[in-house]
């Protein structure tokens, strides 16, 4: 499966921003799919995890409460909406799919990966 991310950008302290991940080449609802990010000079580091059908969310404990994960099967397309954004949050943001229909949060199992997309949160 190919995964397109999308939809970083700058933004202040307190913003918003909804990052999308297309999904093409293979039946996107037999994936689970995941979020993670790295900053520079850090390791990539889990973020938000959804099951096959959407009836599974998991997150990260820095961004529980801010974060919400969903999917759109249709559409092939899973959504990482961001809310109270803070500058600690600035990193590239990168999508995943594994082939298991539950919630994973080891990058191990995640056998595909977008490109990554940009997130800048200015102080």
């Amino acid at each position: 499966v190919q995964l397109q991310a999308s939809g970083g950008g700058l933004v202040q302290a307190g913003g918003a921003l909804r990052l999308s991940c297309a999904a093409s080449g293979r039946t996107f609802s037999h994936y689970g799919m995941g979020w993670f990010r790295q900053a520079p000079g850090k390791e990539r580091e889990f973020v938000a995890a959804i099951s096959w059908n959407g009836g599974s969310t998991y997150y990260a404990d820095s961004v529980k409460g801010r974060f919400t994960i969903s999917r759109d099967n249709a559409k092939n397309t899973v959504y990482l909406q961001m809310n109270s954004l803070k500058p600690e949050d600035t990193a590239v943001y990168y999508c995943a799919a594994h082939q298991y229909l539950g919630i994973n949060w080891s990058a191990d199992v995640y056998d595909y990966w977008g490109q990554g997309t940009q997130v800048t949160v200015s102080s």
